[in-house]
């Protein structure tokens, strides 16, 4: 907040130098109205400014002291729990269950305290864009192919581009940056998911072709390969990947000690998921067909990438950081939705093999687990297929 006060002091300020040397031919009485309005002006803004820093400074205070009041008073109710324990008027399982009661309550809360500060935060920073600020300027522009807004100051020009999650000081910084050999994107990507046997293919899978589904999104960096050469490029970075297997036939997944298998439901399952979250770290090696391009003096050429064909071979690696089956039934005209949280014998690392090709940002992506989905039921390898956004 310091640095975007200073910046609007410093724009302000130079406004108000060019203002005085073009009345420099006026009278003098004329340039001193028009500095004295050149401050005023630069009061309120810097006025708005302090008191937009100062509301997000309460909201954080506010979040900050949320987090800090449940957690005393948790541990005054878990210490409570284990002076029970010690003097034998509660058993150890009972600690331990009362402490997960505690825990849960308190978590809950934090989630819920946090999302209506977070709703104050998201309010504010709307108006402050929308409605609070005549800064900025909103167009609609065409960016890697895609229709996004952009917003820009009056005096610099400076540019958010909402998918790519990047901001612009100015145009010429705009163009600079995406020209480097090293270049970021925001990866989302979403489609169909399923797990086969080897010899298999998805008419037998065990698993709803058209309900199950992934979802990933991360950061990538692409680095030019070749200093001349626009054509070869290294795709690294990492990803957050969920991986959704609703099973057919009115069953659900089932752990009996070291296996876990599809069990039929003796009731009318309206919902049955297994959800597997993986971080996982990708690496490609991705042909990229944008051309050189020329500078409009003719003097220089430079290089784009996600502006044509883009071919991308490689694969990842991860490790699982959470499984959770979601149960939904109705038992005697009553819904009932159950969760449960596991390891349900999914093996804690994956890796495989991916590839995407498309043009600018949009890709055809498919992605295949070489590594067994479950430790001790046989060869069941997840395969993924969908659209792939590589916002640059």
């Amino acid at each position: 907040m310091q640095k975007i006060i200073v910046y609007t002091i410093f724009i302000v300020l130079s406004l108000v130098n060019k203002v005085v040397a073009q009345e420099s031919k006026g009278t003098s009485s004329n340039r001193i109205k028009k500095i004295e309005k050149r401050k005023e002006e630069l009061q309120s803004k810097k006025n708005q400014l302090v008191s937009f820093g100062k509301k997000v400074e309460e909201i954080s205070l506010a979040m900050e002291y949320l987090l800090a009041r449940e957690k005393g008073e948790l541990k005054v109710v878990v210490d409570s729990l284990e002076n029970a324990h010690n003097s034998n008027t509660i058993s150890k399982e009972q600690l331990k269950e009362l402490k997960e009661i505690e825990a849960e309550k308190t978590a809950k809360k934090i989630e819920i305290g946090l999302e209506r500060y977070n709703s104050k935060l998201d309010s504010l920073i709307q108006n402050k864009v929308e409605m609070g600020s005549k800064e900025f300027t909103s167009q609609l522009d065409t960016i890697n192919g895609k229709k996004v807004y952009t917003y820009s100051k009056k005096h610099n020009a400076a540019y958010f581009e909402v998918p790519a999650l990047k901001i612009y000081s100015s145009v010429a910084d705009k163009l600079e940056r995406k020209s480097k050999r090293t270049t970021s994107q925001f990866v989302f990507a979403l489609g169909l998911n399923n797990a086969i046997t080897k010899g298999n293919n998805l008419e037998n899978s065990d698993f709803r072709v058209w309900g199950s589904h992934f979802y990933e999104w991360g950061v990538t960096y692409n680095s030019r390969i070749f200093n001349n050469h626009n054509l070869l490029h290294a795709k690294y970075g990492f990803s957050v990947m969920y991986n959704n297997l609703r099973p057919t036939d009115n069953r659900y997944f089932q752990k009996i000690g070291d296996q876990t298998l599809l069990a039929t439901s003796s009731f009318d399952l309206q919902e049955s998921r297994l959800r597997n979250v993986y971080l996982a770290v990708p690496f490609h090696l991705e042909f990229d067909f944008s051309p050189k391009k020329t500078s409009k003096d003719g003097t220089s050429s430079y290089f784009r990438t996600h502006e044509s064909i883009r071919l991308g071979i490689g694969g990842y690696g991860g490790v699982r950081i959470k499984s959770k089956q979601l149960i939904h039934y109705e038992e005697n005209g009553d819904k009932e939705k159950t969760k449960q949280k596991g390891d349900f014998n999914v093996t804690d690392f994956n890796y495989g093999l991916s590839t995407y090709i498309g043009y600018k940002a949009i890709s055809l992506y498919c992605k295949y687990d070489m590594n067994q989905l479950l430790k001790n039921n046989g060869d069941l390898n997840n395969v993924s297929l969908g659209l792939r956004w590589d916002w640059n």
